[in-house]
């Protein structure tokens, strides 16, 4: 009796494979925690698997670690995405869709989950000025407050004082971001950012604003709004030295968080 992957080209037993590891993912025997999201879900349209505003994440396992170390992955700068895909059991989650802060949020999480919260850094002794070896308790680190109202497409008003102009606008994703260049930093993110204009939600209405309207101070004022309003992580923090010395710290987000 010829097996089934005896009647599938190469293509078809990859994504055979992947269908079996997602339906594997689901049933490990590590426990699966819920994760509240810093943005409570408002910044998603209400019919998004994420406007709950909660995500169940299980625990990473010894073969999710391989994801960690893919080169390829690292080269796309992809690895959080493919971590998060992987570890992510909450149905019908895009990954791309996760603005920065809930992001940050969930591999912080993730890294909780399978290396505990003890994170080596190095931090500057403010009394001598000297870096000294210190630990993080990644456990305290707090998501900003974030009691903005949103509209059930996860947009929020913003009103241009000098003109009474409404924009709606959306908090960017952490892969929209990704995309702009520092060449056109500015227009890029209003682009990406704004939703309407006055009601107005045609491309090329909101492209005329931006060219001929919307002044730069007033640019510069939404842009700093966005930035401001962003659900997100409080990077202050404290670290403790191996003497047990408390240091005031600033956490980065980078990959180095799961290694050490």
């Amino acid at each position: 009796m010829s097996k089934v992957t005896d009647r599938l080209d190469n293509k078809q037993i990859v994504e055979l494979a992947k269908k079996q590891y997602e339906q594997e993912k689901q049933q490990s025997k590590f426990p699966a925690n819920i994760i509240n999201l810093p943005s409570q879900g408002k910044v998603y349209a209400e019919n998004s698997a994420l406007s709950s505003g909660k995500i169940e994440m299980r625990h990473m396992t010894a073969y999710d670690e391989d994801i960690l170390s893919n080169s390829s992955y690292i080269n796309e700068g992809v690895v959080f995405d493919k971590l998060l895909h992987a570890l992510i059991v909450t149905p019908n989650v895009n990954i791309e869709d996760l603005v920065a802060g809930d992001k940050e949020w969930l591999v912080i999480s993730a890294r909780i989950l399978g290396y505990g919260n003890e994170y080596n850094t190095a931090v500057i002794d403010t009394e001598t000025n000297e870096t000294v070896a210190a630990t993080m308790d990644l456990s305290k680190l707090k998501s900003k407050p974030f009691n903005t109202s949103a509209d059930a497409n996860g947009c929020f008003e913003y009103i241009v004082k000098s003109t009474n102009d409404v924009i709606k606008f959306k908090f960017l994703s952490a892969t929209d971001a990704s995309k702009i260049e520092q060449e056109t930093l500015s227009s890029t993110f209003l682009k990406l950012s704004i939703y309407s204009i006055n009601g107005n939600s045609e491309k090329t209405a909101i492209e005329e604003y931006l060219k001929y309207n919307f002044s730069a101070g007033d640019s510069r004022k939404f842009r700093k709004h966005v930035v401001n309003a962003a659900p997100g992580i409080e990077y202050k923090t404290t670290a403790t030295g191996a003497k047990g010395d408390t240091y005031p710290a600033m956490f980065q987000f980078n990959a180095d968080l799961f290694w050490f």
